[in-house]
């Protein structure tokens, strides 16, 4: 067994696999750029070497600086996480001919099933079902849509060497060609120097299952069931669980035959992933292999009892593995939810910025945190946005959709925006909990983007409730300090305003154990008896003023809610919804109805950054006539290049930025008349 493991990697994936290493008695080190040099990462290891500035082309990507780190601590093993130099083949050379032990598989299986054009071509040989196309570079345009026209439309514009939802682009029509070739092929030159693309025909309404396929050097091969992975947006995957809903046993078995004999066909060592696109009847093509660990490895960890990065360094170690495909079961439900520093109510874009609270659910056998952030940790623009990736775990699907929902309801990040609250809305979504699932999901049900969630009436009372609950405790609180004999006896009668609802509620009983009666939605009136005739609400919590997450009990279901000040009341996110809720004394409540609604300024004039980001192009002039749908702008943010179009005709008065400026939020790009 090695002695020191040097991880090739940063944040998240790094700390998972220095976890593992720590529990099975091998020493770590750590690489870090000049921005990830205060990382969790970092203060994890047992040794940290620093491998240059911040871009991630100047350190992570550098294979020297990972050779030198290993000479220079006395690694015998790199582990590469994923994404980086994972799947690098150059750089698994490197490492062998410098006597170092790569975890991952041999370079030839990577550079077989690391270019998707080359895999393809493997799959067929291996008799493995694969999707229509043309299997080979294209070298323009003009040929891009040939081939297009050749296939049948949609088609999918790939990057050979992509990944991570980069260099992939939908055309649905000839005219969306010459668009989507140009932005798959630059982002496939940004994310991975490599701009060659292919086409294939997209598959209608389907589904993305990928199949987890663990090897060793001495012949052996398993498949560890699914992952179904079709909550993606932008083609990235977004939350994943395994099983599928979706698969029979005699598809699961298929599948999973074909993903091994796949592995087998390529001389296939350790963890790897084969996926498959699965159309409504069960059939299925062959996607791609991922040489690596994947990201959302986790909930297969889960329901298997099995630690995949042990499994990796134990077959690269030399190990046989000590099971076969009998001994494989697949026992409960797990679900990921990618936890994002981005803003959803923005179109998703990255959010950047320091981490001023992090509070993360506490761990246990049905919940799981992989993060390599902490409380003051800064969220950079020059890699992914992710925070965590929060693992649940049930017997059942509807209970392990039920330990994710209260896990994202009790996890307090501030200082950045974050998806949990879209995480919260896709997890209570019908659709989501039916399992008919595709991938075109968060499309068809957020067509207009996400606009937040609008509490039902369930959610209401359970919002007014605490509010009304919390109130009451900071009153007795207040009183409790106060000079003696202040405040006098408090009538229990608040008015919880919830948007443009006035809400009566009558809070009986102590802090911490009352009952809380909550009047119907009475727009702008506000009675004067309070809300005697309504439904009482029985609140059991030992929050107290500060807490920033309220826990307990409400009508006698367990509950977790964000809690932070908002002026005459608090700011509250449970179950999906970030209402700020207002609780005043009724007069005060009749006072408020009455006040008008600030509107806010009009910026319709402006095109405005919606991310911070590096403007790549603008495709105007002053003077210009424009027309609504017609090209602006190209912001880059993440690797990813993001197309701003007029939203309406009107002709270009200013242009306030020009190509390579560095943009904020909200920063002013083009002005118009």
């Amino acid at each position: 067994m090695f002695e020191k493991i040097l991880v090739a990697n940063r944040g998240e994936i790094a700390c998972r696999v220095m976890k593992t290493a720590k529990r099975m008695g091998i020493a770590t080190v750590a690489v870090y750029s000049e921005a990830d040099r205060d990382a969790l990462h970092v203060a994890m290891a047992d040794e940290a070497v620093a491998i240059g500035p911040p871009p991630s082309a100047e350190s992570y990507l550098v294979a020297e600086r990972i050779v030198a780190a290993c000479r220079e601590t006395g690694a015998d093993a790199v582990h590469p996480g994923y994404g980086f130099l994972s799947e690098n083949t150059g750089f698994a050379e490197a490492l062998a001919e410098a006597g170092i032990t790569f975890i991952g598989p041999p370079p030839t299986a990577i550079a077989a099933m690391g270019d998707k054009i080359q895999s393809k071509r493997i799959a067929k040989e291996a008799r493995v079902s694969t999707i229509p196309g043309h299997v080979g570079v294209i070298e323009n345009e003009a040929e891009a849509l040939k081939i297009a026209e050749d296939i049948g439309f949609p088609v999918m514009i790939k990057a050979s060497a992509g990944g991570g939802g980069k260099g992939m682009r939908i055309a649905r029509a000839a005219g969306e060609m010459a668009e989507g070739f140009r932005l798959a092929t630059n982002e496939a030159r940004s994310s991975f120097a490599d701009d060659r693309v292919f086409v294939e025909k997209f598959i209608e309404d389907p589904r993305h299952i990928e199949i987890q396929v663990l090897a060793d050097s001495h012949g052996n091969a398993v498949y560890l069931g699914e992952r179904e992975c079709s909550i993606q947006r932008r083609h990235q995957k977004v939350i994943e669980e395994a099983p599928s809903p979706f698969l029979d046993e005699a598809t699961r078995r298929a599948m999973g035959e074909q993903a091994v004999a796949l592995a087998k066909n390529v001389g296939y060592r350790s963890a790897g992933t084969v996926e498959f696109i699965v159309d409504g009847d069960r059939n299925f093509y062959f996607l791609e292999m991922n040489t690596r660990l994947q990201v959302e490895h986790p909930v297969t960890e889960k329901v298997t009892g099995l630690d995949l990065v042990e499994q990796m360094i134990r077959v690269a170690a030399g190990e046989a593995l000590s099971f076969g495909q009998e001994d494989v079961t697949l026992t409960g439900w797990a679900m990921e939810s990618r936890v994002y520093a981005e803003d959803p109510l923005r179109g998703f874009l990255p959010s950047i910025g320091r981490l001023v609270r992090y509070i993360a659910p506490e761990e246990s056998e049905t919940v799981r945190v992989d993060t390599g952030v902490g409380e003051g940790s800064e969220i950079s623009i020059y890699y992914d946005p992710m925070i965590a990736k929060l693992v649940s775990y049930g017997a059942t699907r509807d209970e392990a959709i039920a330990e994710m929902r209260r896990a994202l309801d009790g996890y307090y990040v501030r200082g950045v925006n974050h998806n949990m609250q879209f995480l919260s809305a896709v997890m209570q979504h019908p659709r989501f909990v039916a399992g008919n699932l595709t991938t075109g999901f968060i499309d068809e049900e957020f067509p207009d983007g996400f606009r937040g969630v609008t509490p039902d009436e369930s959610q209401t009372v359970t919002l007014a409730a605490i509010a009304a609950a919390v109130a009451q405790i900071v009153r007795n609180r207040e009183r409790s300090v106060g000079p003696a004999g202040a405040g006098g006896t408090e009538a229990p009668h608040w008015v919880v305003q919830l948007g443009a609802d006035y809400i009566d509620t009558l809070v009986a009983g102590e802090p911490g154990d009352a009952e809380v009666t909550v009047g119907a939605a009475s727009g702008g009136s506000v009675s004067d008896g309070g809300a005697a005739n309504g439904i009482v609400v029985a609140v059991r919590t030992g929050w107290r003023p500060g807490d920033p997450l309220f826990r307990g009990e409400v009508g006698g279901v367990r509950a977790v809610a964000q809690i932070d000040p908002a002026g005459a009341g608090w700011r509250i996110g449970h179950g999906g919804v970030a209402a700020t809720a207002r609780v005043l004394r009724p007069e005060v409540a009749r006072l408020a109805a009455t006040m008008p609604v600030k509107e806010p300024p009009d910026m319709s004039k402006y095109l405005l950054s919606p991310m911070p980001g590096l403007l790549v192009s603008v495709a105007v002039i002053e003077g210009q006539r424009v027309k609504a749908g017609e090209e602006l702008a190209v912001v880059e943010a993440m690797k990813m290049e993001n197309v701003l179009r007029a939203e309406q005709d009107g002709e270009v008065k200013t242009v306030h930025a020009g190509p390579g400026d560095s943009l904020t939020v909200d920063q002013k790009i083009v002005e118009f008349v």
